[in-house]
Parts: structure tokens; C-alpha cells; sequence
């Protein structure tokens, strides 16, 4: 049928390829051009020739045309197009008549959107090719791999909804064969006992996590404000539980003194959320089962409440929160059936500005506001920075409260009398009150240099003071805890100690710490001391809260010193 209007017959040719082009015919297609800058069709002119085409193609280039209408897939379309055409090389041209009804504009509309759907990369061509049926093609479908088909075949059991086996358990790694140096023998004439404070690393450490034994199980306050105070309480029961185990350990190690951490019951003390553990029948039986069993091995147990213990503080909120540890603590103590030997040990705490007056504060503390359980129980020790055992000896004689010496922190911060003469005062008073004497053993870790370095405890002590008398109890303040004791037992052969339970020192000992010493936790402190909280000793250390403003001028004292 021949079209009845001149107008397409001139507006439509199609061109005919020569016997040498190569490539597929379906290419050359009717000539349509848009005018790009406007979007509207223009007049198509008669393409009889190559020199014809070539000369409309360097139109096209010398056409100012926006980047962002050339970057339309229906710009390339046209130009991939053209560019093909004019490597056919056309000789003739042959005219063609078509139906009236054959829409050249919707033709190309297609063909632009056929091209625009089509994936633009080979695999994803690939990808989405597939037989009616919804099958993939195997031809052009590369086979499943294994760990294809594996996971095929898993995602079909689990929409049957079969139950899954339960993973079989990974044996345990074999322990690792510990290399023990030797150790340089001393000779001395101590025969007490020595102690480490809470924690046991060998039990801490052990492999797969839960099975580890640790008696400081501890929780934040929005933890307790989500999970409720009963699952609180279950945390110290298992700390319970862990503690029995822990005190057979130094029985079989010939370990007979511990130092109980006062994370056992978190938040026992607080002011909005604390507890009685007398008022839960549970915690009762689990304690009077710890206490008989410290009881039945002769071991003893005491306490040392942290740093936020303030019994001079000018904050009457704060003297609060720091009977209510105490009173915690001694609680916990008596329900042990711990007798006198079990105290309760504090510093004297910060000077706020007047070291007297703040020592008077203490003092009506004590005798004024202490319940009475709790007097019997306290101890005081000197510290490192704000009260030397000179400071706090002619107040623990007047109160009758005994007094701990500890010999790191007197190296820091000496007295004028000698350390056998203060031992002797303070073991007086321990005499009278019926209660065994106890002193602190530490050593600075190496390298340190200001004071402010040298408070930091080192991982093991290497050597017994020369006026440490022969029958007292002596707390061993070390970062490897119960490897400490041991390894001076091996030290002056003071007990047999199992090879097994050994573990090698650390080779480079750094005087870094991230213990409570660090300038981390200053604004900690502070922040907590301002809201009256007393929050659980975190290493058992014993250290105290310093007053902020010694803490500052001390520190930027030694940072000068040692600048210069």
C-alpha cells in the first residue's frame, strides 16, 4: 500500500547497505532526528549518500548542546546510531512505501525505551535473563556453586520450619605450658599470712568466659532502673557463689587472707535504691555458707570500702552515703559470722583546705553518728598524699581505733617517726581491742619518678620490709593479686606453692595504669562526690578521694618539677 501524503514519503527513507558492511541490519533503522535543545522533531532531510551523512553528523557536532540534555539516554541513542550508519558506507537508496497506519514517532519511543530497560553491565544482562517459565536459562546461567546450593538447601529447611540442631560445643584449648622464671631466694623470720585484695586472676581468666570466678559482678543505674532490683540482687548471689570457690582455691594454695571487694552486692548502699541483705532469706543462707566456710580453714576476711568514704567531708550528704558503705559492709561481715579480726578499713580522706578541722569532723563522726557495730569494725591507715601515720596516730589512740600502717604509702609521704616506732604504738592498740594486727605491703611500679607516678602499685612485690615484725597479717596490694603472694612465698620459701597455679610476670612493666589513679577519672570523682553517691571500690586498692584542689596544685607541682 502506497502512502497518500507526500509530506511522509518525503520525510521517510531508508537507506540500504553495501555488500561489504558487516554489521547486523536491524541497526539502520528510520532516520528520525530530534533537535536536542528543544525537545521538538525537526525536518529530516534525504539521505542518498555517505558525503550526505557524514555532513549531517558535523552539524550535529558544531551545535552548542547542554552537557546535561547530551547525557539523556536518547541523545547517545541517536548518536551510537548515526555513527554506526555511517560506517555501513551506503551506496543506494531505496524508497519505500508503508502502511498509513505505521507510527514512526511511537516506533522510536519504543525502541528508546526498550534500550533504556535493558541492564547496562554483562553479568547483570545475565542475571536477569530467564526463561518464561521463570526458570533460569541454563545456558546463560552459570551452575551453582556449592556454597550456593548449601545455602539453598537451608533456606528451604528453615521454611519447613524443622528444628535446627543444636551446634556441638567447641573442645576446650589446651592450657599453655607457662615458662616460671627462677627467683632470687631471701631469708626471713615472718611467719604470718599473706593476703591479696578480691580478685583472682587464674579464676578471673578462665576459658570458655563463663566458667570465669569473680566475686565483683557489678551493674550501672539504668541497668538496675530497666532489669529491677531482684536482678541485682541475683548478680551478688552468684558474686556468693564464686567466693566460696575463690576462698578453696587459697586453701588448696595455703592462701589464708582476702580482702572482699565491695562490688559483691551492687548499689547496696545507695541512697534511692539500696537494700538490707538481711531482708532476703536467700542472701542470708549464701552468706552464712561463705562465712562457715572462711571459718572452717582459719582464713580471715576483711573489708575497705572506696574512695568516696569520706568521714570529714563538710557535705553532710556525703558523711550519709559514707556510713550507709560502712554500715553496708559491716553487714555483709556479720552475716558471715566473721568475727573481730574482720575490719573495715578507710583513709582519713581529703583536708578540704583545713587538715585540723576536718580531723574534728572525723572524729564526731566516729562517735557521734557511727552505729556502734560499725566502730568496732573501723580502722583507719595512712595514705600517700593528705594524712601520714604521724598525722592520724595520736587520733587513733584517743578514739581507740586501730591503725594500718601502710609502708608504700609512708615512703610517699613520711612521717618524722621512725616505722618501727609507729608499728609498735599502733599494734598497742590492736592489743587492746582484741583484734589481730594487719599492715599494707606495696612497691611503685618501674620508672616512676614524681610521687604522683609513683602512687600507682606495681605487679608484684620483690622484697619484705626489715621492720615487719614476725607474727601479723600482711596485705599484698599488687596488680597480679594472688601471683603476688605466691611469688613471694617462692621468694623466702614461706609455703609450698603448686607449679601449676604459677604464672609468669610480665616481661616489660610499664607505669602506665588504667587503674582509679588515672586523670581519667578525676571528673568522675568529683562528679560523684558532689552528688553524695559511694559507689563500689572498682580494684580494691583502697585509695581515696583526694580534696580536688590539693589534687590539682600537687599535680602541677611535679608536672614542673619533673618539666625541668
Amino acid at each position: 500500500m502506497t502512502m497518500s501524503t507526500n509530506s511522509l514519503e518525503s520525510r521517510l527513507h531508508v537507506v540500504a547497505p553495501s555488500p561489504s558492511f558487516d554489521g547486523p541490519v536491524n541497526h539502520l533503522h528510520s532516520a528520525v532526528d530530534l533537535d536536542v535543545e528543544t525537545g521538538m522533531e525537526s525536518d529530516l532531510t534525504s539521505l542518498s549518500s555517505g558525503e550526505e551523512l557524514s555532513s549531517e553528523l558535523e552539524l550535529k557536532r558544531k551545535r552548542k548542546t547542554p552537557s546535561s540534555v547530551l547525557d539523556y539516554p536518547e541523545s547517545r541513542l541517536q548518536r551510537r546510531y548515526l555513527t554506526n550508519a555511517s560506517k555501513a558506507e551506503p551506496e543506494t537508496s531505496v524508497q519505500v512505501d508503508l502502511p498509513a497506519e505505521v507510527d514512526v514517532d511511537a516506533s522510536f519511543d519504543r525502541h528508546i525505551a526498550s534500550r533504556r530497560n535493558q541492564p547496562r553491565t554483562a553479568k547483570a544482562r545475565i542475571r536477569a535473563h530467564t526463561l518464561d517459565d521463570g526458570e533460569p536459562d541454563p545456558i546463560t546461567d552459570p551452575p551453582k556453586t556449592k556454597k550456593r546450593a548449601r545455602k539453598a538447601k537451608e533456606s528451604e529447611d528453615d521454611d519447613e520450619s524443622t528444628p535446627k540442631k543444636p551446634r556441638k560445643p567447641r573442645p576446650p584449648k589446651p592450657e599453655p605450658v607457662y615458662v616460671i622464671p627462677d627467683v632470687e631466694r631471701k631469708e626471713t623470720t615472718f611467719k604470718g599470712r599473706l593476703g591479696y585484695a578480691c580478685l583472682n586472676t587464674i579464676l578471673r581468666n578462665k576459658k570458655p568466659a563463663s566458667e570465669a570466678v569473680f566475686c565483683s559482678r557489678t551493674c550501672r543505674l539504668d541497668s538496675l532502673q530497666k532489669n529491677g532490683l531482684d536482678w541485682v540482687k541475683d548478680l551478688g548471689k552468684k558474686n556468693l557463689e564464686d567466693m566460696m570457690q575463690l576462698i578453696q582455691w587459697n586453701e588448696d594454695n595455703h592462701i589464708k587472707f582476702l580482702r572482699l571487694s565491695s562490688n559483691v552486692f551492687p548499689f547496696a548502699s545507695h541512697g534511692t535504691y539500696g537494700y538490707r541483705l538481711k531482708d532476703d532469706p536467700s542472701i542470708v543462707a549464701l552468706l552464712a555458707r561463705v562465712g562457715a566456710l572462711a571459718n572452717k580453714y582459719g582464713h580471715r576476711i576483711t573489708t575497705h570500702p572506696g574512695q568516696f568514704t569520706q568521714l570529714g567531708s563538710p557535705k553532710e550528704s556525703v558523711i550519709e552515703a559514707s556510713i550507709r558503705e560502712l554500715v553496708y559492709h559491716n553487714e555483709m561481715l556479720e552475716g558471715m559470722g566473721i568475727g573481730v579480726d574482720g575490719v573495715c578499713i578507710v583513709h582519713g580522706g581529703g583536708v578540704y583546705g583545713d587538715k585540723q578541722s576536718t580531723l574534728e569532723r572525723i572524729k564526731v563522726t566516729i562517735e557521734e553518728k557511727l552505729p556502734k557495730a560499725v566502730r568496732e569494725r573501723l580502722v583507719l591507715e595512712n595514705d600517700e598524699l593528705c594524712y601520714n601515720a604521724e598525722d592520724l596516730l595520736p587520733f587513733c589512740e584517743e578514739l581507740d581505733v586501730p591503725l594500718v600502717f601502710d609502708y608504700h604509702h609512708d615512703i610517699l609521704n613520711p612521717s618524722s617517726i621512725p616505722p618501727r616506732t609507729i608499728i609498735a604504738r599502733a599494734n598497742a592498740i590492736f592489743a587492746r581491742r582484741g583484734i589481730r594486727p594487719k599492715q599494707h605491703l606495696s612497691e611503685p611500679r618501674p620508672g616512676a619518678v614524681s610521687v604522683m607516678e609513683k602512687r600507682a602499685h606495681a605487679d608484684r612485690v620483690e622484697t619484705l620490709p626489715d621492720d615487719l615484725p614476725d607474727d601479723m597479717d600482711l596485705m599484698i596490694e599488687a596488680k597480679d593479686k594472688e601471683q603476688a603472694v605466691l611469688h613471694l612465698y617462692r621468694i623466702y620459701n614461706l609455703h609450698p606453692v603448686n607449679h601449676a597455679s604459677l604464672r609468669p610476670p610480665a616481661e616489660n612493666q610499664t607505669m602506665q595504669t588504667n587503674g582509679r589513679k588515672s586523670s581519667k577519672r578525676a571528673k568522675k570523682i568529683k562528679d560523684a562526690d558532689e552528688d553524695g553517691m559511694v559507689p563500689a571500690d572498682e580494684d580494691c586498692q583502697g585509695d581515696f578521694k583526694l580534696d580536688e584542689v590539693e589534687v590539682r596544685k600537687k599535680t602541677r607541682k611535679y608536672a614542673k618539677k619533673k618539666h625541668e
